[in-house]
């Protein structure tokens, strides 16, 4: 039996307009170095089994990349993104099939989401591979959840038990994720995550409970937040040497 071969695909060719300011989100500092680095390196980082390629697609006027040196590591390949999530996501399987096959897996993950715990990697990888069934990290929902009438009143309270807040790597195998985008982006349906493209698709998703830690930087409000989680696992990182 052949061993699992794993790669992976950041899209980062967003300007994250919710930041605000000039500098696109994937770009900005934490611990010294820009969000990008740190989703770049959890990956990079991951073993066994190694991830052996990672498709970073960037915009094609994107000027800082050059100056990024872990996406100068052999297994790292520069794509060019698109107008969408999975325009950039599709452009990035693509890049990999020179090394991959479709029965492959791949993980997708969010160049903002800098402070991936390995634990959290390793229990979706291990799910996936035992399984063999695609899966997403994600977390319950905590919070009392209301609907809306749409009209700032609330209509009803909902039910959190039955709703998770979804994160990322989501991991799938390589060919069925491109068939599933490539048909979602043709139907004109929004794809927000590559798990919803896989749904339609009529695939099974598994959900992999992550932690808090693994957030995704979306607001100016998130970096301080990002900042604590990052140190706390290099403190922790520390103390284990």
């Amino acid at each position: 039996m052949s061993h699992p071969r794993l790669f992976a695909v950041i899209p980062a060719a967003g300007v994250g307009r919710r930041m605000g300011g000039e500098c696109p989100k994937q770009y900005l500092s934490l611990a010294g170095a820009p969000l990008l680095h740190h989703a770049v390196l959890a990956l990079l980082s991951f073993t066994p089994p190694r991830i052996e390629r990672v498709a970073v697609a960037l915009h094609l006027a994107d000027e800082r990349a050059g100056e990024l040196p872990i996406l100068e590591d052999p297994r790292v390949l520069r794509v060019s993104g698109g107008a969408e999530r999975a325009d950039s996501v599709l452009s990035g399987l693509h890049a990999l099939q020179e090394f991959a096959q479709d029965e492959d897996w791949v993980l997708v993950h969010d160049a903002a989401r800098p402070c991936l715990p390995q634990a959290d990697l390793e229990r979706l990888v291990a799910r996936v591979l035992e399984r063999g069934e695609g899966a997403i990290l994600a977390q319950p929902v905590v919070d009392t959840l209301k609907q809306s009438d749409g009209a700032g009143r609330v209509l009803a309270t909902v039910d959190r038990r039955q709703y998770w807040r979804a994160q990322t790597p989501q991991m799938f195998r390589l060919g069925e994720l491109r068939g599933a985008l490539e048909a979602a982006l043709a139907a004109g349906e929004p794809v927000t995550d590559e798990a919803s493209a896989m749904e339609r698709a009529g695939f099974p998703v598994q959900l992999v409970e992550g932690s808090a830690a693994n957030l995704k930087v979306t607001v100016p409000g998130d970096l301080p937040l990002a900042a604590f989680y990052l140190d706390a696992r290099l403190q922790g990182q520390k103390r284990c040497e």
